[in-house]
């Protein structure tokens, strides 16, 4: 199972919000591209990039702080937040990240999520992002009546990397993630699926490795609160 330390980027600066909610900021970090290296260092395989503002508006918005880091580091990073069309997507992947995250549009066109797949073999996931079973979009904004299970099976032909589910009251909250909803997502489709949303403790972490069947696990708060040491984690999933 791989370990996505997370650096999610609001006004250039790397945050964590609670809940999703922009209002609930901490900032962590001034430079993020300083932060991406120290995950580097320690030994992360995968980078895990969210462009909060670009989630709300619909389109990039902290695309220097996201240059800044590919600029900065080697490891492969995975974005999300405000992609949602395809010279968006083919900006991105031709400026060096490794995979996009297609989450509002999965929603709301996901024509266009099938067309990117296809067009770029392993470089598209899908996003996730849910409350109580049912899917949100717009940066968590509104929500929908569809269901997590539903819109992942729709997708099982289209050629995506993988998925990455979201519990969003778990999310910055430190309470743990929801390991026994993200198992039944994972059992129910044959995309690979990444946890995201409430990691914070190594045992977090195993219990979600010790399912057997999630991908990958995305941590952000409980790394820079130092409740999460990233080496200790690493090992931990790798034996």
């Amino acid at each position: 199972m791989i370990l996505y330390p997370a650096i999610d980027l609001k006004d250039g600066q790397a945050v964590r919000l609670l809940k999703g909610d922009m209002d609930k900021t901490t900032v962590f970090n001034d430079d993020p591209a300083a932060q991406a290296r120290a995950f580097q260092d320690a030994g992360c395989q995968w980078l895990h990039l969210v462009d909060l503002n670009g989630a709300f508006e619909g389109q990039p918005v902290n695309g220097a702080a996201v240059e800044k880091i590919l600029a900065e580091t080697t490891v492969p990073a995975q974005l999300g937040g405000g992609i949602r069309d395809m010279a968006t997507i083919e900006m991105w992947l031709a400026r060096g990240i490794a995979r996009v995250i297609l989450g509002t549009v999965a929603v709301e066109d996901p024509d266009l999520v099938r067309a990117a797949a296809k067009a770029f073999p392993g470089q598209v996931a899908v996003g996730l992002d849910a409350r109580e079973g049912r899917v949100a979009t717009r940066g968590w904004a509104e929500e929908t009546d569809l269901m997590v299970t539903d819109l992942a099976r729709s997708f099982e032909d289209a050629g995506v990397a993988a998925i990455i589910y979201t519990d969003i009251n778990r999310d910055g909250a430190m309470q743990g993630p929801n390991v026994a909803a993200t198992a039944d997502l994972a059992r129910a489709t044959t995309i690979p699926v990444i946890a995201s949303g409430g990691v914070s403790s190594l045992s977090d972490l195993v219990a979600l490795r010790d399912t057997g069947v999630i991908a990958g696990a995305i941590s952000g708060r409980a790394l820079y609160d130092g409740a999460l040491d990233l080496a200790a984690a690493l090992a931990a999933l790798t034996r």
